[in-house]
């Protein structure tokens, strides 16, 4: 199926849902996965199962909110097959312009108010970035300079739901769900994308994952590079330096096989070894184009040697890039990232593949502000997943329209302040506001999509009016 072709939006879309639907393993199941999809990209305001019914079948709401509440939390169709049919799809899209520059490892909160939903805790939550109640899935996603998509998709499961028999029935996580760490969980996925020939990259994540030793010797394993966040206590040898060999006898006289460290000779954290610094070891170097203007700040560079483990090591680990952010003014240095990049990589190359992880945060953000990721309010394993893969879907489309439409011109640094809203002068033709300075916005191609879907939806999902059957319809 060609996403690209002369034809209308609204005809393109729904030969994407309908090729999509064809991996749910039921004919029953493809009108609802359809408009489910209509729904998410046409509704406005809150796109849970209701509100979606609402839009798109106001005449028979009731049949409509069944029919699309046993599609996404009941019927037991594959979310793994639905990703991955949406990133064959998808991905000529994704790299138009440049291959995969990175999979992006990451995790979304979800603030709750109740503690019945699966997987709810008291736990840290990037949306409200505090501890709070809230669920916790974790994402692997294939990423350009130009967007992302997220290939794997999983909720989060806390040890004491994990453990908990009474709990695990009610809200029907399977039997072989078992207590995970996030990085364990994202090394799972990383696994099953190269097992599914995903285009290999460099991966990235936070300190939460990166400061897992075994979490970045599983990637290794994997045979793909990293350049992941730190925290300032993990400890690194200097340059140059490195533990001490095996002595050549233990204490009872056999040959000793692990690496020393004596009094001298001992590792420093991240943090004190930045503070070592001279003055002129930082540079200067742009990462992106932000919104107003070019992002840049000051980095240093080495390559050191990573201390956690040495005493169940032979060999000393090998060479690194510690990549360290330090903005000009600040009394300490920002951010820490350890890389196995290759050792010749420019320094420009090393900071802006670093920084690619920003991506992730604006598309989570478009995730649920566009298309409601975080709208459903159910509270099953099985209905969590499958919003999430109708979402992702969703959202795969709009990325491949990206392509369809022409750039809109940048506007003025403060310029969106002054955007006014157009009128709505005729009800069938609904006005576009130009969107803040992003070409090819993804709110700006959803409410394009948005305009030709709601020509063949019985109730406009702005006034919620009922419409006059058009053409199309009758016949």
């Amino acid at each position: 199926m060609d996403l690209h072709d002369a034809s209308e939006p609204d005809a393109r879309f729904r030969a994407y849902a309908a090729d999509l639907a064809s991996v749910l393993g039921h004919a029953d199941r493809v009108k609802p996965f359809e408009d489910y999809c209509t729904g998410l990209i046409s509704a406005e305001g809150r796109k849970s199962v209701e509100p979606l019914a609402a839009v798109t079948a106001p005449e028979c709401t009731a049949a409509q909110h069944q029919s699309l509440l046993h599609l996404v939390a009941q019927a037991p169709w594959s979310d793994a097959a639905v990703l991955r049919r949406v990133l064959e799809r998808v991905l000529p899209s994704v790299c138009r312009e440049e291959p995969i520059q990175a999979w992006i490892i990451d995790d979304t909160g979800y603030p709750k108010k109740g503690k019945h939903s699966v997987g709810v805790a008291r736990q840290y939550c990037g949306q409200v970035g505090k501890q709070d109640n809230c669920q916790v899935a974790v994402s692997l996603s294939v990423a350009t300079h130009q967007g992302s998509l997220p290939v794997a998709y999983r909720l989060y499961l806390p040890k004491d739901w994990a453990d908990d028999p009474v709990r695990r029935a009610k809200v029907g996580v399977p039997d072989d769900v078992t207590f995970q760490t996030k990085p364990e969980i994202a090394l799972q996925q990383m696994r099953q994308a190269r097992a599914d020939g995903v285009p290999p990259a460099v991966a990235l994540a936070d300190p939460a994952y990166g400061n897992d030793g075994k979490f970045r010797a599983g990637i290794t394993e994997l045979g793909l590079p990293y350049a992941v966040g730190i925290m300032p206590s993990t400890t690194v040898w200097r340059p140059g330096e490195a533990p001490l060999p095996p002595a050549r006898k233990s204490g009872r006289g056999r040959r000793a096989t692990r690496l020393r460290r004596d009094e001298t000779h001992q590792p420093v954290s991240v943090k004190a070894l930045a503070l070592e610094l001279p003055a002129d070891a930082c540079q200067q170097i742009a990462w992106r184009e932000g919104s107003n203007t070019v992002l840049a700040s000051r980095f240093a560079r080495l390559r050191v040697r990573v201390a956690h483990g040495d005493a169940r090591r032979s060999e000393p680990a090998a060479e690194e890039w510690l990549l360290i952010e330090w903005p000009a003014g600040e009394a300490v240095p920002d951010h820490y990232w350890l890389s196995t990049l290759p050792a010749d990589i420019t320094f420009e190359h090393l900071v802006d593949l670093a920084k690619l992880r920003w991506r992730i945060e604006r598309d989570y953000l478009e995730l649920k502000q566009e298309v409601g990721l975080d709208h459903y309010e159910g509270r099953g394993w099985r209905g969590f997943h499958h919003h999430a893969s109708l979402c992702i879907a969703a959202y795969g489309f709009l990325i491949s329209e990206t392509e369809t439409i022409p750039p809109q011109d940048l506007l003025a640094p403060g310029a969106a302040r002054d955007l006014p809203f157009p009128p709505v002068i005729d009800p069938e033709v609904l006005p576009l506001r130009s969107q803040r300075h992003v070409p090819n916005s993804i709110a700006t191609l959803r409410i394009r999509l948005a305009r030709t879907l709601v020509r063949v939806l019985p109730r406009c999902p702005c006034c919620g009016l009922m419409r006059r059957r058009s053409v199309r319809q009758i016949e």
